[in-house]
């Protein structure tokens, strides 16, 4: 999106929305669990109408940073994310989406299956934030 005097958005519909979910109880035992996760956010965005541009994930083994993950999948209408604390408990999933896309089905789909493999898991924050809005 370029800066300017344009109407780049001519109403007040948001161009984007950002769904956040927060977890405790993220026990992940290793890279199995963490490849596991990252596997379901690239399905999640596979069973989305998102296009998958690039993925990467990065497992942390707790000498240089605190045991976990860090987990993009870049898509066409922006990103999700995925970063665990697993000696904490702490995971943090993050859905940005642009266009027609919905970040909610893609938030749902990955809560649902987080849920069934990890049954302690608790979800203590979900959010979405409208995304491009018009300022007025």
């Amino acid at each position: 999106m370029t800066q300017g005097t344009g109407d780049s958005m001519t109403n007040d519909q948001p161009q984007g929305a950002h769904v956040f979910l927060d977890y405790v109880n993220a026990f992940f035992e290793g890279e199995e669990d963490y490849q596991w996760l990252f596997d379901t956010m690239r399905e999640a965005v596979a069973w989305s109408t998102a296009t998958e541009v690039h993925a990467h994930l990065a497992p942390f083994d707790g000498s240089a940073s605190p045991p976990g993950f860090a987990a993009v999948v870049l898509i066409d209408e922006s990103h999700i994310t995925a970063h665990c604390y697993a000696d904490r408990g702490l995971l943090a999933v993050d859905c940005f989406t642009c266009g027609d896309t919905d970040p909610e089905g893609i938030a749902s789909y990955l809560h649902e299956r987080l849920m069934k493999r990890f049954p302690d898991l608790l979800c203590t924050r979900r959010d979405r934030v409208d995304r491009f809005l018009k300022e007025v």
